[in-house]
């Protein structure tokens, strides 16, 4: 990342945490009432503390409320409870807090409850919750030509573009990235959520039905440590997530997945990127057809809503609040009707660069890494690109070439330069050659 857009960045995140000092989310502020402030009914919350004594052995409140996420007014009205009913033997004291395990009782229903479900993590929100925040977290956003510029400063990419990306990403609706391979079209979709610059509260899990749904994920979801002290703690405050599925998209992986062991549900992508961007890398290369998706998703994509269902059948409605930008090297006519086409408003086709453009990226990967290079260096890449492909030039380019160069110079154990006789060398490596098959070889 170019010292430009570091900076750029920078400036974005010293903004999230100014914001999240004062972030207080629809019906995410700590209620001290405990118990009462909760949106779950009080049996989830009684079985998940026998669950997590029944896995640890013995505890404290403090130490329940601490990994249950709860309050610990509400711990301590569930521990005299069901200490009344005998689940509890208290061990002693530390200090003003009680140290427990489950009595012969108390194990007895921990483990009827640990059998149906093992989740014993931090406690779940309700859905209706859950779909309000969403909602309320919608991203806004401001940009123009000198933001972008700066914030995909690390790229070289042309003003002619920016100003597409731009109206797109103000829109908020949907992007067909399209285009000859090579060119940008995920470095560009891996970038987009750099244009906000505010946190969202994404839930540990989510509960409808008595089922635990975990939607909280660490591969996607960004934490952001602050100061908050009004924040639910069942919820964590994130950058918004940017979920990238590529070709080992399948089905299954947009519905509800059931771990028959824990019997918990995984929540699916498009419900792990509410409230920021999901990317649908090399689409139309996926295991799932291109038809399939695009069936699935008519209806979420126009309305802002998608059903999942429980293992038995029971639906429910989510948000589908994020901006899905689809990348493709295929024609988009091939993959999608003209009524699919019609919901996706923005259309953006990413062209092969110019010999101007080429010589740009060529420099600057030269320039980051320090290799000394020869003058013509840049225009004898670009024809040596010519004559072996006889196709436009592509912006992958200079960057693979250059990693040959080095791979060569590594397996030699000589310095690395950049001259038309590596460049030369690592472009026959690099582009495939056309070739007769003899039948009769052996």
């Amino acid at each position: 990342m170019s010292i430009r857009s570091q900076i750029a960045r920078k400036e974005i995140m010293e903004a999230n945490v100014n914001k999240a000092k004062s972030f207080a989310p629809f019906n995410l502020s700590k209620n001290p009432e405990g118990l009462e402030s909760l949106d779950i009914p009080d049996a989830m919350v009684e079985d998940l503390v026998l669950r997590r004594l029944f896995t640890t052995g013995t505890s404290s409140l403090k130490t329940l409320s601490q990994a249950l996420k709860l309050p610990y007014p509400a711990v301590r009205t569930i521990f005299e409870r069901l200490r009344k009913e005998h689940y509890f033997e208290v061990k002693g004291m530390q200090g003003q807090d009680y140290v427990f395990t489950l009595s012969a009782k108390g194990r007895e229903h921990a483990r009827k409850s640990y059998d149906m479900c093992r989740y014993n993590g931090p406690a779940p929100v309700s859905l209706d919750t859950y779909r309000e925040v969403v909602t309320s977290q919608t991203g806004k956003v401001d940009v123009d030509l000198s933001t972008l510029q700066t914030l995909f400063s690390d790229l070289v990419l042309t003003d002619k573009l920016l100003d597409q990306l731009g109206p797109a990403l103000i829109s908020q609706n949907s992007i067909f990235l399209y285009g000859p391979t090579g060119n940008g079209k995920t470095s560009i979709a891996r970038r987009l959520t750099r244009i906000y610059n505010d946190l969202v509260a994404i839930p540990y899990a989510v509960t409808f039905d008595n089922q635990i749904i975990v939607v909280y994920d660490p591969v996607f979801h960004e934490r952001v440590e602050t100061d908050v002290h009004s924040l639910d703690d069942r919820w964590v405050l994130c950058r918004r997530p940017c979920v990238i599925a590529g070709g080992e998209l399948s089905a299954d992986m947009l519905e509800l997945k059931i771990d028959q062991n824990t019997g918990v549900y995984a929540a699916p992508l498009q419900m792990k990127a509410n409230n920021g961007m999901l990317v649908i890398d090399d689409f139309g290369r996926q295991i799932l057809s291109p038809e399939y998706l695009l069936n699935r998703w008519i209806v979420p994509l126009d309305r802002k809503v998608d059903y999942l269902s429980l293992t038995y059948g029971v639906k429910f409605e989510i948000p589908f609040q994020m901006a899905v930008v689809f990348s493709t090297n295929l024609d988009p006519s091939t993959l999608a009707d003209e009524a699919f086409l019609r919901r996706i408003q923005n259309k953006i086709f990413i062209e092969p660069v110019d010999p101007d453009v080429f010589d740009q990226i060529f420099q600057r990967i030269i320039k980051s890494k320090g290799y000394p290079c020869e003058p013509d260096a840049a225009y004898f890449l670009q024809s040596l690109c010519a004559q072996s492909t006889g196709q436009a030039l592509r912006a992958c380019y200079p960057a693979d070439i250059v990693t040959i160069i080095e791979s060569i110079s590594s397996y030699e154990q000589t310095r690395v330069e950049i001259n038309n006789e590596n460049l030369e060398r690592a472009a026959r490596i690099y582009f495939t050659n056309t070739f007769n098959v003899d039948e009769k070889a052996s």
